[in-house]
């Protein structure tokens, strides 16, 4: 490739896992304009939870009809499915290169603790990095009741300002080796000003399920936020935003072997099963 031929602005391939007619895509669409080229992918309809799941479907893409505040319009499209697979389809299906940037989000709801790999909005990160896409996957701290619905009641600014700010970030410095995408979640009360923390996924479960029981018949009743304050890592992602409420930086890697002395590990394991083996 010559240097006449080599692409002048950055690709950024924008997704998320609320679908593509939601306001917080649209945020993130407009907040990340300005850094480069745009091709957005999004399923077609609500998926959160979704996770990195792939639907047994076809994959089916529409053209979405989708434009900036100053009404340029944005290379855009609807895919039948997961986010995962709305982000292979970006991939393999309608981008000509490899972008240098995936924005995921901005998601309603945040996505903390140890259901993060429940979170489309992860899910989708997690699967461009597995084809070498550096992720940014960005949620904003929502009431429960505005989830599952494309509510104009949520205000987007503040976690469009700093989509921009660690979009622009990863576009001008490369991650380090062992990071492949970053998790910001946004508490509901920030603004500009409001500081940021590099965190780590908290061993927690942020989201308890409600079950009750029902003419005898115990059923799933939703879920709730809740956290054990008592044994909440200072250093976590939940502390960040709702103890400190300052912007939660989670790096994140798709390598998930435990980090072990695998020699040490090896012999405990042969000890283990010589002991069972007598």
């Amino acid at each position: 490739m010559t240097d006449h031929d080599t692409p002048s602005r950055p690709l950024i391939l924008v997704t998320n896992d609320d679908g593509i007619a939601s306001p917080g895509l649209h945020a993130a669409v407009n907040a990340v304009a300005p850094l480069g080229e745009l091709l957005v992918a999004a399923p077609k309809t609500q998926q959160t939870a979704a996770g990195r799941s792939l639907m047994a479907i076809p994959w089916k893409v529409e053209r979405y009809d989708l434009t900036l505040r100053d009404g340029t319009p944005v290379n855009a499209y609807a895919v039948e499915g997961t986010p995962a697979q709305a982000v292979r389809g970006g991939l393999l299906l309608l981008s000509e290169r490899r972008p240098d940037l995936l924005v995921s989000g901005i998601s309603y709801g945040e996505n903390v603790g140890v259901g993060v790999t429940i979170s489309g909005t992860v899910g989708a990160a997690i699967e461009g990095a597995t084809f070498g896409v550096p992720g940014l996957a960005v949620s904003l701290e929502t009431d429960i009741k505005h989830h599952l619905v494309h509510s104009d009641e949520v205000d987007f600014s503040t976690a469009a300002y700093f989509t921009h700010l660690f979009a622009r970030m990863m576009l001008e410095l490369s991650l380090p080796a062992h990071t492949d995408l970053l998790k910001l979640d946004i508490p509901r009360a920030a603004t500009p000003e409001t500081p940021w923390r590099i965190t780590r996924v908290s061993r927690q479960s942020y989201w308890r399920s409600l079950i009750e029981e029902i003419e005898g018949t115990r059923q799933y009743a939703g879920y709730e936020r809740s956290i054990e304050p008592d044994t909440l890592e200072p250093d976590s992602d939940i502390y960040a935003i709702v103890v400190d409420e300052v912007i939660s930086v989670t790096p994140m890697t798709i390598d998930l072997t435990a980090n072990e002395d695998f020699a040490a590990l090896a012999e405990e394991v042969k000890q283990a099963l010589g002991r069972n083996e007598r």
